[in-house]
């Protein structure tokens, strides 16, 4: 089965309801707003919004999706020989989203440390480099208010930007000379024996954050705040054109979404503005 961001707005289109409590309800799994946000990230993109029990929707997901995630490593999920997808929920459109030990990404590389190598695997292990959609989602009392789909090539710089600004803090901590450091980590540094007895370590993490999509690119959505629920989806034009066009033809069609092409800086270079399609729905 193939699906796609086109194939997702358009089913979200068709939904009358954005309550996650009632799109849920029931279910154990459950336990919190943001699974129930991801869940339903993943229903609009596997055509499973409308199956009922999470066993269900589990089986209808397999079918369009060849890598589920974790909390600690991205992305949340990868579809079929497609795009790789992270689910954010963040509590108001203007602020930052925590990103915490994985710096943004405008693509997701096989070879980046920091996912599974059951991610590296997926779709046959054929791929080295994927495009990655960023979903970041508004939810107050289990509703969904807003909900932005950002391709990472529109939102994050290339990874050496952010591997450089990492290894260059990491260089300066491991010169500390009275410390032990351990041999190897992903991270910015591991100290031991920092106590008399030798018996207490330290973890030196990096942290990453990011303005929320709203934020960068609201300027560009025709935004109303009384509306029931919005959507937008950021892409390049090369990446719009280069979906399948039945899928273009029935996104271009439908009365209830609008396409605008739109230039936005290149997040390498401010200086060089690149095409891009903003798609909007509201309701």
């Amino acid at each position: 089965m193939e699906t796609n961001i086109l194939k997702a707005l358009n089913n979200m289109s068709k939904l009358n309801s954005f309550k996650l409590n009632e799109l849920y309800s029931g279910q154990n799994r459950m336990n919190n707003v943001g699974t129930a946000l991801e869940y339903f990230v993943r229903d609009i993109f596997c055509s499973s919004i409308d199956i009922v029990g999470l066993d269900n929707k589990d089986r209808v997901h397999s079918e369009y999706l060849s890598y589920l995630g974790n909390q600690n490593n991205p992305p949340d999920f990868i579809v079929k020989n497609g795009d790789a997808v992270e689910v954010k929920k963040i509590g108001g459109l203007i602020g930052s989203i925590a990103l915490n030990s994985s710096y943004p990404k405008s693509k997701l590389h096989s070879d980046d440390i920091r996912i599974l190598q059951s991610c590296r695997d997926c779709d046959n292990g054929s791929w080295s480099r994927k495009d990655i959609i960023y979903a970041v989602g508004t939810v107050a009392e289990a509703k969904i208010k807003t909900l932005w789909f950002v391709y990472g090539d529109c939102y994050a710089a290339d990874r050496e930007v952010y591997e450089k600004t990492f290894k260059s803090i990491s260089r300066k901590v491991h010169e500390i000379d009275h410390l032990e450091f351990t041999a190897e980590t992903n991270e910015i540094a591991g100290v031991r024996k920092i106590d008399p007895l030798g018996i207490t370590y330290l973890r030196v993490r990096g942290m990453w954050g990011i303005d929320t999509p709203h934020k960068v690119f609201g300027s560009l959505a025709d935004f109303n705040r009384e509306a029931i629920f919005s959507a937008f989806s950021l892409m390049l034009e090369e990446k719009y054109n280069s979906l399948p066009k039945q899928d273009r033809d029935v996104i271009e069609s439908n009365r209830g979404i609008t396409i605008k092409s739109v230039e936005i800086k290149s997040p390498n270079n401010p200086a060089n503005y690149l095409k891009a399609k903003l798609i909007c729905f509201v309701k």
